[in-house]
């Protein structure tokens, strides 16, 4: 029961591990820091990591990494809209 839980801490920490990026870029109007190298390798890697959660069947990886692949999506649209 308790690395069930462990499991849930990690995997809400590390989904919106990425929220503040969105956010830095929003307030400052730039995404001149912000490497977009970095946002697709994740984003690559949390789309693998749904994959395999699928292929498991479980659940807290299939979530986790399903919504942060949303997010990193988002960081990457953002990422774009800034982009100057």
């Amino acid at each position: 029961m308790y690395w069930y839980l462990i499991g849930i801490v990690a995997a809400l920490l590390t989904t919106f591990g990425f929220v503040p990026q969105i956010i830095k870029m929003h307030k400052t109007r730039s995404s001149k820091d912000i490497s977009l190298v970095t946002l697709c390798q994740f984003g690559a890697g949390v789309f693998l990591w749904t994959l395999y959660g699928i292929h498991l069947g479980d659940t807290i990886i299939i979530m986790a990494n399903a919504i942060s692949f949303l997010i990193l999506i988002v960081a990457i649209c953002v990422y774009y809209y800034y982009k100057k």
